[in-house]
């Protein structure tokens, strides 16, 4: 009951930032573009504290788009809720291309996960673009006797409760990727939850959760140490930075496909105008080799798909996670 007083709270209190926000100056009337956009800086809000991978992206963008446009884009973190304060707050900000959002996956996770949201991921946004996605990794400690993903469920059949996967936390991708695994193969696993990737990476390698799944930012350098095993990636096409891993559906596991994406969106009714340049600008950022260099080093690979494409794409992302949530009865109150 605690909890769920305090996270009304917290949803309330994103209402209360929109509402008192004063309207950015000389804001053009919503569904009309300026006559040249920008004409004033544009904030960019990370749903996240700084730091993040999200964080991380969403600075490199900025950086280029205000080289490119002559006009400030500048990132504001509003971290809070699993991210639904911040991104109510731009869900109910004026509609003129002056304050976008940088999502991670927990726009695509929180409505299987929450009874309420202060916002509606379709219906409140215009999707700009996926900038950038880095795939989610299945790992073992080098001590289960697992070398294949077939391994691993054999492994864990034989011996029912044994076994436990760690996650960074409740309701993320990899938490829902985990038990998809689960279900998909009947298996007896046990989810321990940890308060970021760090730290679950940390108990998998000491073999306290012999398993995990984690995106690959967080395992690569341990996989390629030994410290870390690591038996399938969970993208369609594999990843360059482990070309020798299998993907998913390679190790017999069909439709597991699990990432961590970063995303530009805006509020809804903003001008087509207004959306379609900053997406061709998010091509041409991500295109540039310093970008692809930086984005490599983050683990992600750049994406910048059309708004259409998006658009679609995060409708199936939805409903693929909400009905993961609903048939392991994940909730967060």
């Amino acid at each position: 009951m605690v909890v769920r007083h305090l996270v009304s709270i917290v949803f309330a209190s994103a209402a209360a930032i929109a509402a008192v926000a004063p309207p950015p100056a000389a804001a053009q009337p919503s569904g009309k573009p300026a006559p040249s956009y920008p004409a004033r800086s544009v904030r960019v809000v990370v749903p996240f504290a700084a730091g993040g991978p999200t964080d991380l992206i969403a600075r490199v963008v900025a950086q280029k788009m205000s080289e490119d446009f002559g006009w400030q884009f500048y990132v504001e973190n509003i971290p809070g809720a699993g991210s639904n304060i911040g991104t109510a707050v731009v869900a109910r900000a004026r509609a003129d291309g002056y304050t976008l959002l940088c999502a991670g996956s927990a726009l695509i996770a929180n409505p299987g996960l929450y009874a309420k949201l202060p916002y509606d991921p379709v219906r409140d946004f215009a999707p700009i673009t996926l900038v950038a996605v880095s795939p989610e990794t299945l790992v073992v400690n080098p001590a289960v006797p697992a070398k294949t993903v077939d391994d691993l469920v054999a492994v864990v059949k034989a011996s029912a409760g044994k076994y436990s996967f760690a996650s960074p936390g409740m309701g993320t991708t990899p938490h829902l990727a985990g038990e998809l695994f689960k279900r998909t193969f009947g298996l007896d696993l046990v989810h321990v939850p940890f308060n970021g990737a760090a730290p679950a990476i940390t108990a998998t390698i000491a073999g306290h959760t012999p398993i995990a799944f984690a995106a690959l930012p967080a395992t690569i350098v341990n996989v390629k140490e030994g410290t870390l095993r690591a038996l399938a990636v969970l993208s369609e096409k594999g990843t360059p930075q482990l070309p020798d891993l299998p993907t998913m559906a390679e190790a017999g596991a069909p439709d597991h496909e699990a990432d961590l994406p970063t995303s530009l969106l805006a509020p809804a009714g903003t001008p087509e105008e207004i959306v379609d340049l900053i997406y061709r600008e998010v091509v041409k950022i991500v295109a540039m080799q310093d970008v692809k260099d930086r984005l490599a080093a983050l683990g992600f690979e750049p994406v910048a798909n059309t708004p259409q494409d998006y658009a679609a794409r995060m409708k199936r992302e939805i409903a693929k996670w909400s009905k993961v949530a609903r048939d392991a009865n994940i909730k967060v109150e």
